[in-house]
């Protein structure tokens, strides 16, 4: 081989050595500013679903001043839901027929706790204690988890996570300082929003040992307490009274329903596909923030300054905790095992 060969052969080794070292160093950027975009997405997405959620004081507000109750407003909010997300029956009915009575049991558990439940207590505490200290309440539940754990998985408790457990009981202590017997009341149904809050996340991570995807999850929390709901004429009665009232009051219905339950919810499903789950929890605090801003501004809902301070220390517990400790919830041991195959 000549001289003259073996130096272009050398040179055309180069060449291609270079493109290809190029086209990876591309390749490796266009990823990186891929995932830097989906990340931003998944940003946006997860705090439009807070800001959604933070809507659903404002809602209940409204539909109580027209003389529904807070039994009443849920059953809006959960039937309605119910038949915006049949749409999504036909993709999922594969999963469902493939279920058996055991995973919907727990499927059942966790709507009729963490849905119903939650959302009757939180109703309740709106009218009591008003939009803002009421989804500051809801944010205890992060405390719950804790004390779950520490019960259910014998796992003790850090010394970091009681002092913020402390702070968010002080908080509570704040909020508590106020001139009406409703607002104990209040307090009480608040507090339990967070308990069946806190539940809804051990009972989702259930469904999820069992390999479920989280539409089916989200789809079955909605149905099934909207079939139980559809059993009791309470349920008749009350969309017989909206159909009397003006066109507004089936907006406020139609708004707590959609812009506060089922956008969000996709839309938080949507933003996991992007972002881990501990930075999504931090952006969640978008929702107590909102309706804190939105019962001042929209229903001119004031608290005194002791129970601002009482608000800002149970969300702060509730930031530092997902910062600090992330947002899987833990399942129990004996919620652990996985069913045998189909």
């Amino acid at each position: 081989m000549s001289k003259q060969h073996l130096l272009g052969c050398q040179l055309l080794a180069y060449c291609l050595n270079f493109l290809e070292n190029k086209i990876e160093s591309d390749m490796a950027h266009t990823e990186s500013t891929m995932t830097a975009r989906q990340s931003w997405i998944g940003t946006i997405q997860i705090i439009s679903a807070a800001v959604c959620w933070g809507t659903l004081g404002i809602f209940s507000t409204y539909l109580n001043q027209s003389g529904f109750s807070g039994w009443q407003i849920t059953i809006l909010r959960i039937v309605s839901a119910a038949f915006l997300v049949l749409v999504m029956l036909p993709t999922l009915w594969l999963h469902l027929s493939a279920l058996r009575p055991k995973q919907w049991l727990g499927l059942a558990l966790q709507s009729l706790i963490g849905v119903l439940g939650m959302s009757l207590c939180y109703f309740f505490a709106v009218i009591y204690v008003g939009a803002g200290p009421a989804v500051a309440l809801l944010y205890t539940a992060p405390v719950f988890s804790l004390l779950f754990s520490a019960v259910l998985l014998q796992e003790p408790i850090t010394r970091q996570s009681a002092l913020l457990a402390l702070m968010a009981v002080f908080g509570v202590g704040l909020t508590m300082l106020g001139d009406a017997a409703k607002v104990n009341w209040g307090i009480a149904l608040g507090l339990l929003s967070g308990v069946c809050y806190s539940l809804y996340g051990v009972l989702g991570k259930r469904a999820m040992h069992y390999a479920h995807p989280a539409p089916l999850v989200f789809f079955t929390s909605i149905i099934i307490s909207a079939g139980v709901l559809l059993l009791l004429p309470e349920t008749y009665r009350t969309y017989g009274q909206l159909f009397a009232l003006p066109l507004a009051t089936w907006g406020y219905a139609l708004g707590l329903s959609l812009i506060g339950t089922v956008v969000p919810f996709a839309l938080y499903m949507k933003a996991l596909e992007k972002l881990p789950a501990t930075r999504a929890s931090v952006f969640t605090i978008f929702e107590p923030l909102t309706a804190i801003a939105l019962a001042l501004l929209l229903l001119h809902q004031a608290l005194s300054w002791i129970q601002y301070v009482g608000v800002v220390l149970i969300l702060l517990a509730a930031l530092l905790n997902a910062m600090l400790n992330g947002t899987t919830t833990r399942v129990p041991r004996w919620l652990r095992r996985r069913p045998k195959p189909f």
